[in-house]
């Protein structure tokens, strides 16, 4: 399967090419989402940063694919299909489960002795050592299950009442929701990389605790921003956090100036 024009293949998504950016951002949607909530983004970041947006198998123009419920699987193929874009220097970003797949691609990067990101940018989502304090919602029946998306307020509610729509999409907000469910953190050395963590103040799901905890997974600079809105900040504040996230960039691409100096 192709990408959109300007894209460079199914699993990413390039909505404003950029052949001579100096830094890529890969960006990871959360559950339910597609790389389509990206697109914007690409207008609004540093000239110098080509967004990537990482289009998952389920969803959007990969509907008719298998959606992986499980990380472990999901690193693998995410790791098989970006690795030929990882010739530049690159940062990821994940929303939610975005979060922990980015995460998790890093350190499997690593563990395979690969060029890894520059930055690592997790956003509403608690830190990976952390125990879920939630009850799994993916294994529940129907009507349950559709209460559960209710309370987390990802989903509109013309599309929950839509039988048809559901039956469509379930599947892939079941296994959404499972990739995080049945995630199991294994421990390993932090990341040698800054990270920066971004809560909404307003999150019911993610406390500023939880987004802090994720000081414990690098070695490197860590920052911690909150936002004013809940779960979804990123779309709610999207200018505050494109506005962060664009001075964090800039550092980045500073640094990389800073090493070709010395090189």
């Amino acid at each position: 399967m192709t990408g959109r024009p300007g894209g460079l293949g199914s699993w990413v998504m390039v909505p404003r090419p950029a052949p001579s950016a100096r830094l890529r951002l890969f960006c990871f949607p959360y559950a339910g989402g597609g790389a389509s909530i990206f697109y914007p983004w690409a207008r609004l970041l540093p000239p110098e940063v080509e967004l990537c947006a990482v289009q998952l198998p389920g969803r959007e123009a990969r509907l008719s694919e298998r959606p992986i419920g499980d990380l472990a699987e999901l690193t693998d193929r995410l790791y098989d299909a970006l690795l030929p874009y990882f010739d530049r220097p690159f940062a990821f970003f994940g929303h939610s489960n975005g979060g922990l797949m980015a995460f998790e691609l890093a350190r499997k990067l690593r563990r395979e002795g690969r060029r890894g990101p520059v930055h690592l940018f997790v956003s509403g989502r608690p830190a990976p050592q952390l125990a879920l304090d939630e009850p799994p919602i993916h294994s529940l029946p129907e009507p349950e299950f559709l209460d559960a998306l209710r309370r987390f307020q990802g989903t509109p509610e013309e599309v929950l009442q839509n039988a048809e729509i559901m039956q469509l999409i379930s599947p892939m907000l079941r296994a959404d929701f499972a990739l995080g469910e049945t995630y199991a953190y294994r421990e390993e050395r932090p990341l040698a990389i800054p990270i920066s963590s971004y809560g909404g103040r307003t999150d019911d799901e993610v406390s500023e605790e939880q987004a802090a905890a994720w000081r414990e997974q690098t070695s490197a600079e860590f920052h911690l921003k909150m936002f004013p809105g809940g779960h979804f900040f990123l779309n709610t504040d999207r200018a505050l956090v494109l506005e962060e996230l664009s001075r964090e960039l800039r550092g980045a691409l500073a640094r990389l100036s800073g090493s070709a100096a010395h090189a």
